[in-house]
């Protein structure tokens, strides 16, 4: 396996410091420092010829960071995030195919359908070898009971790796507001269950004591210690409320390091939240001090404000690992663009543009001064390379698509834009790539991003779009018919009237449907400029009784699925995304039935 990250193999303790290098220092004064953003634009070579071998409560190798991905749980506790078993297969494969050490799956006890993802990704992703030889740990989330445990360790046993992470609250807050339980019964119960977890013939215990951040020292000191008598094989440290800042989040790692007892027999890990915007600083900060897991989601998407987005923690460590002490990971950088963008159309939670590493303007110059540097010299405005990311400039290529292209053409675009696309999917997206070339001259990168997302990244079907036919105007009501055909292939017509096209439109299709569905949200925007623009619209949607379990405190919450549509016809393009928002939504229904 190839690592990306500059290693340097020299001792690191965070809190020693000196006024000058020497030769054993793993760092250099900060004038003889070169940067490593000088070499980014040449081809990287990996000084490390593999991760090291796998072992729950040590690393081999002291410099190398494990990276724990949370989007498939944290992330989608993300309002409208919801995704459906195949959607979370996906993004589990492409994890695995990121280099990512830990998926954390899901939390099995919320529901069946959760519990039937955990497993299925346990025994399809957790194992296969990727071309590096490297099988990932699946985790399962649990609170401190015995149910949760139980059915955590039921979803992840079937993985070579399996891992379950239990957790219970440490704060004065949560403690006596939440749990209402005395410090000597969190510390019994957090004991008891990590032992409990681990009489069930789970070797790997991962055990997180919420709030962290805001916990009495003295209490996080003995909680931890307990809990590695028990059995615990990494301590995970959360920020859960995003209340710390770097330097106070930094010194609560070296503490517990420091006065933890046994700390030496486990792994200490970060789980950083983004409620003031200081997730990735803080996790960066904790690796510094001695955490040697970090968890990360894809885009940073979770709860509230979200978490620690993998791509900045992952490329700050690529581009300044040395200052770092030598910090490197296991992660192929080039396959972040896709994980990106696979999260961003199965989430429904679009990456804003000037999101750092995968945003739309991350790589975008338009001062010129800036552009008259980067003709020059890329380096003058880019810390590092797009393709570094799996992503390569359009401009660089030549390319312009047009009626007359062909699948070769097609797919070149689509890699450049970071999909790789074959097979049936690239067919069924080159026929409709056709079908609005007749229509436009010249089809742009983001006519295609929209295609993409509408024929690719689309659930799986229950009802298939066929046509729709509206009236509309001021000279009376406005009126739609639509045709959708189930799974079976049997045709199903109706017909509405509404307060517009779309409001017409969409009560013919709950009449077909017959789901009691509330539609919460709905944006639409034009991808580009122009009278023949393809229009794409975002729907989020609640069906009625339809709730689910929140991690932390076990209350029921609605479920909300999210649902994506392009067409250059703006009343097409919102029932694609109403109908795909509704299909999320039985699919998940079916599942768990």
């Amino acid at each position: 396996m190839a690592a990306y990250l500059l290693h340097i193999p020299t001792s690191f303790t965070p809190t020693t410091t000196t006024a000058t290098a020497t030769a054993t220092s793993p760092f250099r004064t900060l004038l003889s420092y070169k940067p490593s953003y000088i070499h980014s634009h040449k081809p990287f070579t990996p000084l490390c010829s593999r991760r090291p071998d796998y072992i729950p409560n040590h690393i081999s190798d002291r410099n190398y960071v494990r990276i724990f991905d949370t989007t498939l749980r944290d992330g989608e506790q993300s309002p409208g995030a919801t995704m459906t078993t195949k959607e979370k297969l996906d993004i589990a494969r492409q994890l695995a195919k990121l280099g990512v050490d830990i998926i954390e799956a899901g939390f099995p006890a919320s529901s069946e359908a959760d519990l039937e993802a955990v497993k299925l990704i346990a025994q399809e992703v957790g194992n296969v070898a990727g071309e590096d030889g490297h099988v990932p740990v699946i985790c399962g989330l649990a609170r401190c009971n015995k149910n949760d445990i139980d059915r955590a360790w039921e979803a992840v046993k079937y993985a070579k790796f399996p891992r379950v992470h239990t957790f219970i609250a440490t704060s004065e807050i949560h403690m006596k507001y939440k749990l209402k339980m005395s410090k000597e019964q969190v510390v019994e119960k957090a004991r008891s269950m990590v032992a409990y977890a681990r009489s069930l013939g789970c070797d790997d215990v991962e055990f997180s004591p919420e709030d962290a951040g805001r916990s009495e020292r003295e209490f996080l000191y003995e909680i931890l210690g307990e809990v590695i008598k028990a059995g615990a094989t990494t301590l995970n440290i959360p920020d859960t409320v995003g209340y710390n800042w770097p330097r106070e989040f930094g010194h609560l790692i070296a503490d517990i390091k420091s006065n933890t007892p046994g700390i030496e027999n486990v792994i200490i890990s970060t789980h950083c939240q983004n409620d003031l915007g200081l997730s990735t600083a803080n996790t960066l900060e904790g690796a510094y001090n001695g955490a040697r897991q970090l968890e990360v989601t894809i885009n940073g998407i979770g709860e509230r404000a979200g978490n620690a987005s993998l791509e900045e923690v992952v490329m700050t460590l690529k581009c300044k690992g040395e200052l770092l002490g030598g910090l490197y990971t296991g992660i192929n950088t080039r396959h972040i663009v896709m994980a990106s963008k696979m999260v961003e159309e199965y989430s429904g939670l679009q990456v804003q543009p000037h999101k750092a590493i995968v945003g739309a303007n991350a790589f975008a110059h338009e001062s010129g001064i800036h552009q008259d540097g980067m003709l020059k010299n890329k380096s003058t405005y880019e810390i590092m390379s797009p393709e570094d990311i799996g992503l390569f400039r359009s401009n660089e290529s030549g390319l312009t698509l047009g009626k007359l292209s062909g699948r070769h053409a097609l797919k070149s675009k689509l890699l450049e834009l970071g999909y790789d696309i074959d097979g049936r999917e690239l067919n069924d997206l080159f026929w409709r790539f056709k079908s609005v070339a007749e229509m436009k001259k010249v089809i742009t990168d983001d006519d295609l991003i929209a295609l993409v997302s509408d024929e690719v990244f689309q659930p799986k079907v229950v009802w298939k779009f066929g046509d729709v036919q509206v009236t509309c105007g001021t000279l009376g009501l406005s009126t739609a018919t639509i045709k959708l055909t189930d799974i079976d292939g049997t045709e199903h017509i109706a017909c509405s009237t509404g307060t517009g096209p779309v409001d017409a439109a969409y009560k013919a299709v709950d009449l077909i449907v017959k789901a009691r569905v509330k539609l919460l949200e709905y944006s639409m925007s034009a991808v580009t400029s122009g009278i023949d623009a393809i229009a794409s619209t975002r729907v989020l949607i609640a069906a009625e009784n339809d709730h689910t379990t929140t991690h932390a405190s076990g209350e029921k919450i609605a479920r909300t699925y999210s649902g994506t549509g392009a067409s250059m016809d703006i009343v097409i393009s919102s029932v694609r995304a109403y109908v795909g928002a509704i299909n999320k939504m039985l699919g998940l229904k079916k599942q768990s039935n």
